[in-house]
């Protein structure tokens, strides 16, 4: 009877065995950053969508990761348990940022991101963290253009997938040569170089983009703001768990200062003047709706 138990025991035995070594094959294989789960977080790691091209937001500046989005990313990850040096940033274009939330290559996104009825169809958002409105920039020469009313017949640049471009579809369309690149440094290239009258998007990434050293003195943020932008932290819909964690970090995040601390060392410059009547907002408990 004990023989019998420890054959069946060692038969137990040398079959974990053989499956661990399966497992630890195929993790192997799968590269040195882990294998993802459905979340985007891998083994010890999390996986977080962000912009890179975006001073005052979100810019990488070497192997860094600078701005006000790259910090609230860093803060709200910290409460879910993990060091900086566990994240892994992926970049997020505008048009990219639900499939990559939906195929689980990223646990979330914080990439001036705004909450929009039709986003929520397919992600649910944490937040707001911060609000903005869409503004207009121009050449600093220009004085012909003074809000979206007076863009007909001018060449306006804005981002494929961001609600920037679907205001203007939908509102300003008469009259206005709309131009949908996948960044928004490639319109500010183009504006700065002549080929594009106005860039259009939120008014606190305009302005990063107007105080880089090179376009200091060439642009110029209209500062007419028409809607109000709601930035939320974008993740898997169904996800109450997580969203709930990350506007609780969020809520925390303002109320111990670190909200406005961010605030005060990469927004408020090229023009741009933080709205206090709106700013810093309170958090909504609306996960999953």
């Amino acid at each position: 009877m004990f023989h019998h138990f420890t054959a069946a025991t060692a038969r137990a035995a040398a079959g974990a065995a053989l499956a661990f070594v399966l497992v630890s094959s195929m993790s192997a294989c799968s590269g040195t950053s882990g294998s993802s789960d459905a979340t985007g977080s891998a083994q010890g790691r999390i996986a977080i969508g962000v912009k890179l091209d975006q001073p005052g937001t979100s810019l990488k500046v070497g192997n860094d990761l600078k701005g006000f989005d790259a910090d609230v990313a860093r803060y709200v990850a910290a409460k879910m348990g993990y060091q900086p040096s566990q994240i892994d940033f992926k970049e997020a274009v505008s048009a990219q940022r639900e499939t990559m939330i939906e195929s689980g290559q990223v646990k979330f996104v914080v990439g001036t991101y705004s909450i929009t009825d039709s986003r929520k169809q397919r992600v649910d958002f944490a937040g707001p963290y911060f609000i903005a409105g869409q503004d207009l920039l121009v050449r600093s020469d220009d004085n012909s253009i003074t809000g979206p009313d007076s863009l007909n017949g001018k060449k306006l640049c804005s981002v494929t997938g961001s609600t920037s471009a679907q205001t203007i579809k939908t509102k300003y369309a008469t009259g206005v040569d709309l131009q949908e690149m996948d960044s928004y440094s490639k319109c500010v290239q183009a504006l700065a170089g002549g080929q594009i009258d106005a860039l259009t998007t939120d008014n606190v990434i305009l302005a990063g983009y107007a105080a880089q050293s090179q376009y200091q003195g060439k642009l110029k943020l209209v500062n007419k703001p028409f809607t109000t932008e709601k930035y939320g932290i974008g993740l898997k819909k169904g996800d109450t768990a997580t969203c709930t964690t990350l506007t609780e970090a969020i809520s925390t995040m303002i109320s111990s200062g670190e909200w406005q601390k961010s605030v005060d060392e990469n927004l408020g410059k090229g023009g741009f003047t933080v709205d206090t009547s709106t700013n810093p907002p309170t958090p909504a408990a609306n996960c999953g709706n």
